[in-house]
Formats: C-alpha cells, sequence, structure tokens
C-alpha cells in the first residue's frame, strides 16, 4: 500500500478541470472550388459542423479559420480574447455552451481548426466518452466531405489547474490521482485510439517578476543586461530539477508564452507571442529549453517541466508529479515570494495527438 501511495499525487479539491480537443486540417483547392467564395465554403462548413455537434450531444463548438492558435482556461464567466496569434477562450464547462465562427473577412485559411471544448461535470471521468463523440462526428464530416478526403490531426488536451499554496490558503481538502497515461485510459473505456500516436505530459507554472524579487535582486538587475538574473534562476531551476531527478527542462523569460510539443509532431519555433518548445522524451540524458532576453526584464517567467519516458510509470504520473510539486516548492521558497498573499498555479497537461 505504501508503495502505491508514492504513485498517487493529492490535489486540492478546489482544483479546475479543462479538456478540449482540436481536429485541424489543411484544406486543398478542392475544398474551396466547390463554392463561389471563401466566406460561403466557410458557412457550409460550419452549418454541417454544428448540425452533426446538436446530433453527438457537444455543445461547445468553435470553427477557427483565421488562422490563430486557440489557448483555454477555466473561467467563471465565457469570453474570448483575441490577439494576433491567438485567441483565448475563457469558460466554465458547467455552464457555458457555444457554437461559433471565428473568421477574418477575405482571409483564406492555411489551416482549419475545429475546436471541441467538454461541457458538464466530471470532465475526468468522462473524458473517454467525450472523445468518443469528437470521433463519431468527424467521421460523419469526413463522409460529408468525402471528395475532398480531409484529414485531420487530432490533438486531446487535458489540464488540472490549482495554486500550489492551496492549503497554507486554508483550503485542506485534497483528492488522490494516479494520472493514468490517456492511451491505456482511453482503451480501458472502449474509445479506441490508433497505435500511432504522440503523447507529452508535463507541469507548468509561472511566476511574475514582483516588487519585491525586483528589489531582493537589484544588484542583478542593471538596465538593458539582465543575463546575470536570468542565469541565476536558470540555474536555481535546473539545480533543483537535478536533485529530483527532472530532467526535461524548459525556462521561457523573452515575454512569449511557451507551448509545449512533441519532438515526433513538431520542431521548436516561435513567432512574436508564442515560444514553441519541442521535447524528445526518450532522451536518457535530459533536454533544456532555456530562452530569455538579456536586454529587456520581461514581466513573467515561464517554467515547464516534462515527463521523460520513465516517468510513464503503470500506476500513473503520480510520482512525477510529487516530484514536480516539490520541485516547485523549493524553487519557490528561495524567492521573495508570500504563499499567503500569492498564487503560484501549476498546470499538469496531458496531451494525445494522433492523424485521423
Amino acid at each position: 500500500m505504501a508503495s502505491m501511495n508514492l504513485h498517487r499525487v493529492y490535489i486540492p479539491t478546489n482544483a479546475r478541470n479543462n479538456h478540449y480537443i482540436l481536429a485541424e486540417f489543411k484544406p486543398e483547392e478542392s475544398f474551396y472550388s466547390c463554392f463561389d467564395d471563401i466566406e460561403s465554403a466557410y458557412q457550409r462548413l460550419a452549418r454541417k459542423l454544428f448540425a452533426l455537434c446538436d446530433e453527438f450531444e457537444l455543445y461547445n463548438v468553435q470553427l477557427i479559420v483565421n488562422d490563430k492558435l486557440p489557448v483555454v482556461r477555466y473561467h467563471e464567466e465565457a469570453y474570448n480574447l483575441q490577439t494576433d496569434k491567438q485567441i483565448l477562450f475563457f469558460y466554465n464547462p458547467k455552464y457555458h455552451e457555444a457554437h461559433k465562427i471565428y473568421s477574418d473577412k477575405g482571409h483564406k485559411a492555411r489551416k482549419i481548426r475545429l475546436l471541441f471544448l467538454a461541457t458538464g461535470d466530471e470532465l475526468r471521468a468522462n473524458a473517454a466518452a467525450f472523445h468518443s463523440k469528437v470521433k463519431r462526428t468527424l467521421d460523419a464530416l469526413q463522409s460529408q466531405y468525402s471528395e475532398q478526403d480531409l484529414r485531420f490531426r487530432v490533438r486531446d488536451h487535458q489540464h488540472l489547474t490549482y495554486d500550489i499554496f492551496s492549503k497554507i490558503k486554508g483550503h485542506r481538502e485534497t483528492y488522490g490521482y494516479k494520472l493514468r497515461s490517456l492511451y491505456p485510459r482511453y482503451q480501458a473505456r472502449n474509445c479506441t485510439l490508433p497505435e500511432q500516436h504522440s503523447e507529452i505530459t508535463y507541469v507548468s507554472f509561472s511566476i511574475p517578476i514582483t516588487r519585491a524579487i525586483k528589489t531582493e535582486y537589484q544588484h542583478l538587475l542593471r538596465p538593458g543586461d539582465y543575463a546575470p538574473f536570468y542565469q541565476y534562476i536558470e540555474d536555481k531551476l535546473l539545480t533543483i530539477c537535478s536533485q529530483l531527478q527532472l530532467s526535461h527542462v524548459g525556462f521561457v523569460a523573452d515575454g512569449r508564452m511557451p507551448i509545449i510539443r512533441s519532438s515526433q509532431i513538431d520542431k521548436s519555433d516561435h513567432n512574436r507571442e508564442l515560444q514553441k518548445l519541442s521535447f524528445d522524451t526518450s532522451l536518457e540524458d535530459g533536454q533544456t529549453h532555456s530562452i530569455w532576453d538579456p536586454e529587456h526584464l520581461c514581466e513573467t517567467m515561464h517554467f515547464v517541466i516534462v515527463a521523460n519516458d520513465r516517468d510513464n510509470k503503470d500506476a500513473g504520473y503520480g510520482k512525477f508529479m510529487n516530484n514536480a510539486e516539490t520541485m516547485v516548492r523549493r524553487f519557490t521558497t528561495q524567492l521573495p515570494i508570500n504563499p499567503e498573499k500569492q498564487d503560484i498555479t501549476m498546470r499538469f497537461f496531458q496531451h494525445i495527438s494522433y492523424t485521423y
């Protein structure tokens, strides 16, 4: 029994759940040639998609045809924000429903994205059923566009989000998770996925550069030369990760938001807003991505800890998550952070992707 507890992580019961599936395809010219104009093509696709979603009980679905990457977060109010490169969706799965198309007039999409947001209660328990509904929707859509031969890249994303200092703030109730890998979880619930797939599991957290941090490390913060400060933070991070055998690490402090991908699918890349970090989880010696701008002091530092292949235990990722939690606690105690007043939000991500 004691050994099983090593593979179980106790997470506050007020942790927030998100689950969404992104299905995307690259439209060929034949897709557009069947219609008078681009807008007609999108409107027809939207009508077909949303009719199928009604049939298969998918109540929060977005069609994105402006080539912006969706980012999904929990919020008590439903709203979205658009930047040049992203659409940020905020919603509460218990209450919010929507079928909507996001387009820019005259823009011809390089990728068409279908974003399926899980709704209801018990998202993790019902994850396989939700994924199966999405698969049935994609099957039906492919049959309706049989001449265009739509090939989807499906990316399933699940998040658990909570404040690492929740207990200090008075919320002591927790729930034990094994955090099993998505593939066996789905297979056990009769949701069959292709053998050829990629999975990546990781933890992220962010630390704003507050007035307290600037005061504490003012001797390392010289206008136009912030390398000593960033190097100090990086050294602290990697030292603690090494102690806990956390071998795949990312540190981004250049004003961009990190997005994490498997090296089986994507290469590291960036644009004005996003920093894609590609990890090879099979590397036994580990992998580090450290990206910061020595000439500018960013507002927020972003950190990522990726599970390697050895962390994928039959019992789940509980041991990995316990080590990640320990790392975050040790790291933050060495910085001027007040746990009673400041939140450090940890996000546990599980992704699986495949060609459909």
